[in-house]
């Protein structure tokens, strides 16, 4: 059809012509509400960009005086953060007396890097910031992932643990209570 007549059809029914796909050949038009068209081409534009930033920006806070069962679990939230696909921001705070050794964090944050090697690149190497330490990992490939500190009720899930027979069953003899049996009354 002429471009004439496809003006004329789109007057005739009170909406726009609108070219779709120029690179065609010939060039692909339609008669629609302009005004509804961009409407819903910059609904689109939107959407695509809010799917681009699905990966948010997480932040686990460590101290130098973080205990092992402390490190464990905030390890186990970063692995989580990082198999859903989010960035890590790993932050060592110092309290009064522990900014005089800086050393201690700076240690603990290579501790942390070699304990999320398997899930994680160092996006931003460990970085002194006034009174702590940051830096950003960002999670590897789907299929290199493996994760070490996975967690049940705050107590570590060792590989040994999966492998163990559920019907395994364990009786405990209370000792104590035997011995009290064998004395003679007196």
């Amino acid at each position: 059809m002429s471009v004439q007549e496809a003006l004329a059809k789109a007057r005739l029914v009170g909406l726009d012509l609108v070219e779709i796909a120029s690179k065609a050949d010939p060039p692909v038009c339609r008669i629609i509400d302009y005004g509804k068209y961009k409407y819903e081409q910059a609904k689109l534009k939107k959407s695509q960009k809010k799917s681009q930033n699905a990966s948010k920006m997480k932040e686990i806070k460590f101290r130098v005086r973080t205990e092992q069962h402390d490190y464990n679990i905030k390890l186990g939230r970063i692995e989580t953060f990082l198999d859903e696909g989010h960035k890590v921001r790993v932050v060592l705070q110092f309290r009064g007396r522990e900014n005089a050794h800086r050393e201690l964090g700076f240690d603990k944050m290579q501790r942390i890097i070699g304990d999320v090697k398997t899930m994680a690149n160092v996006d931003q190497e460990p970085r002194l910031n006034g009174r702590a330490i940051g830096m950003t990992l960002s999670p590897l490939p789907q299929h290199q992932r493996k994760r070490r500190f996975q967690l049940f009720h705050g107590e570590l899930i060792e590989e040994d643990d999966f492998e163990e027979d559920e019907e395994e069953v364990v009786v405990v003899v209370d000792a104590a209570s035997d011995e009290e049996e064998d004395k003679p009354e007196a």
